[in-house]
């Protein structure tokens, strides 16, 4: 079940970190030119990843992997960027404003090490959401200026033993003789040795339920001495150089003002929580999609594929083409549910588990269709091509996150029958908000919304789309498109059909593979819907790729695909020659393979 939360932030360009923000500073913060800003200032920085004598590219990165370890002059570098302060709200002094603008502004690091950008800071960004959504103003005074600061936080939702499920850990809370004391043990926490700050889920009564948990914010520096013990670091085949170690603690007391919320709302604040990290987390991996894209690219132009050169290889050309298409899908999807976060709708969570659950597999699937273009070379760990097999080895973990494919289709699967009676059967208005890539968002406010999901805009966007379609039949491809989105409808109907008879909000949607299935195929709805949404709120705008119908096609016939719903309209080589490219375009210019084609730094 998903309560869903609204996060709205806000921030400044000119703001000092450290300064809380005025209302004005954090609308400046929040508008899309500060975020271009930042976005552009860091990947400067980092400079050309191709580069050999770039300390901060692909060789070194590869090396410092190689020993396990981050790479300490990207941690350098964030920590002269001030990177933390993208993880603290404005009001606190901070530069969190929008999410969709922290997932961009990640996506430089992301694009050269996924474990720099899990490792450094981004599990102190899921912490802290707990710290900002329910902390008393002094618990979010000590986050906040620990992490402007320079320090780290770290968060602990389950246990390895237990797989995915953190309702199993084994951190205890007691109250005893007046006191409240923590105990047990935890294998595997991200940064547990080097964070200050701890935000421990922990049992805290033995009844059964979601009251049986509660959510405590630890300063590590003042708790005794011998109750608290580092766990060795966790090996690892991916994400080598971020530390994952874990921590045990015996009869360790802990302060009555440590609790974040009430005694036992752990597990409604973890819910909450997700509403906005589920959703950001996926859209910060698919760089290293970028980066895997990119380096499979590179090699087919200069060694060919099974022996033919890349311009007369179609099946190559077919497979990037393919590849890009999935990243676009992924950034729509994403675009939408971060989007959704700052505009209080309640069924944020819903969209949030959804891309939580969609992203891993779709960008999996790309890199190991990519992988044979490069043959036996993706097993190299060094060279010009070393950094494909280190995303391969990196995106299966940082896709993991906190929490897996069965929890969030267990947020979706209780929402369904309702949104089918509420929601599936009328178009909607159109709301450019959720699509518009380069529209000013409102600055982000942590509001807990304690509603369910009133309305799906997304599959109101599927609907309104067809009507487009069917009013101006000279769209570009609209001959194949037409019958693709009547395809996508027909699915929308069906599934409307299934979910109806479906108990509400029954019990055995958490469990039933009938409910998991449905909730499967309605992800697969929602992307093509948010990929209909990014293009038709394009049109006469300035980004004439987005605006144009070959991506949209070539994004329909994948989905489709996956639906296993047809027949699929006849094939359309110009859509995909169209795809192919712009893909062309961007790895020469070059730009980044997402929707906002931002440009990359070069020597």
């Amino acid at each position: 079940m998903a309560s869903g939360t609204t996060f709205a932030l806000q921030a400044v360009p000119a703001h000092t970190p450290g300064t809380p923000a005025s209302a004005a500073q954090a609308a400046l913060l929040a508008s899309e030119a500060a975020v271009q800003k930042r976005t552009a200032d860091l990947e400067a920085r980092f400079g050309d990843p191709w580069d050999t004598g770039n300390p901060l590219g692909h060789g070194p990165v590869l090396a410092a992997d190689a020993r396990g370890r981050v790479q300490a002059e990207g941690e350098a570098l964030l920590e002269d960027f001030a990177l933390n302060a993208e993880f603290v709200p404005a009001a606190l002094g901070g530069r969190l404003v929008r999410a969709d603008a922290l997932a961009r502004i990640l996506r430089p690091v992301f694009r050269r090490d996924q474990s720099l950008g899990v490792g450094y800071g981004v599990f102190s960004l899921l912490a802290g959401a707990s710290v900002w959504a329910a902390g008393s103003p002094e618990q979010q005074r000590w986050a906040a200026d620990l992490l402007l600061g320079g320090g780290r936080l770290a968060v602990s939702y389950r246990e390895l033993a237990h797989g995915n499920a953190f309702l199993r850990d084994e951190f205890r809370l007691t109250a005893t003789g007046g006191r409240l004391v923590l105990d047990g043990t935890k294998r595997v926490i991200i940064n547990a040795d080097r964070a200050q700050g701890l935000v421990v889920v922990c049992r805290s009564s033995n009844e059964p339920g979601s009251q049986a948990h509660s959510t405590l914010l630890l300063d590590r520096a003042q708790l005794p001495k011998g109750r608290v013990k580092d766990l060795d670091p966790y090996p690892m085949v991916g994400m080598r150089g971020c530390r994952m170690t874990g921590l045990a603690f015996d009869d360790c007391p802990v302060p009555e003002t440590s609790l974040l919320g009430q005694v036992g709302g752990g597990v409604e604040l973890a819910l909450q929580t997700f509403a906005f990290t589920r959703s950001i987390l996926p859209a910060m991996v698919l760089a290293g999609g970028d980066t895997a894209l990119r380096t499979a690219l590179r090699y087919a132009e200069q060694h060919g594929v099974g022996g033919r050169p890349l311009p007369r290889n179609p099946q190559a050309r077919r497979t990037l083409a393919g590849a890009f298409t999935d990243l676009l899908i992924c950034d729509s999807l994403s675009l939408a549910a971060m989007r959704a976060t700052g505009h209080h709708l309640g069924i944020t969570g819903v969209y949030a588990a959804a891309t939580k659950y969609l992203l891993p597999i779709l960008l999996n699937d790309a890199v190991h269709e990519l992988s044979v273009l490069l043959g036996s070379s993706i097993y190299v760990r060094e060279g010009e091509f070393g950094i494909f097999q280190k995303h391969v080895r990196d995106l299966p973990v940082t896709s993991l996150g906190h929490a897996g494919a069965a929890a969030a289709l267990s947020t979706i699967s209780p929402q369904l029958p309702a949104l089918a009676r509420r929601s599936w059967s009328a178009a909607g208005t159109g709301d450019s908000a959720l699509f518009a890539l380069r529209q000013d968002q409102p600055a982000l406010t942590f509001k807990r919304a304690e509603t369910f999901a009133d309305g799906d805009v997304l599959c109101a966007e599927l609907l309104s789309a067809a009507a487009f379609l069917e009013q101006d039949p000279g769209l570009e491809f609209a001959a194949v498109l037409q019958p693709l989105v009547r395809l996508l409808c027909g699915e929308l109907r069906r599934l409307r059909a299934a979910c109806t008879t479906l108990a509400p909000l029954s019990r055995h949607c958490l469990a039933n593979p009938q409910t998991y299935a449905l909730a499967d195929r309605y992800t697969l709805l929602l992307a093509a819907a948010a990929c209909l949404g990014v293009w038709r709120h394009q049109q006469q705008g300035p980004d004439i790729f987005l605006a144009r119908s070959g991506w949209l096609v070539s994004a329909l016939l994948r989905i489709c695909t996956r639906l296993g719903i047809g027949p699929l309209p006849a094939g359309a080589p110009a859509a995909e020659a169209q795809v192919f490219a712009e893909l062309l375009r961007r790895h020469h210019k070059p730009a980044s393979f997402d929707l906002y084609d931002s440009p990359l730094a070069t020597s």
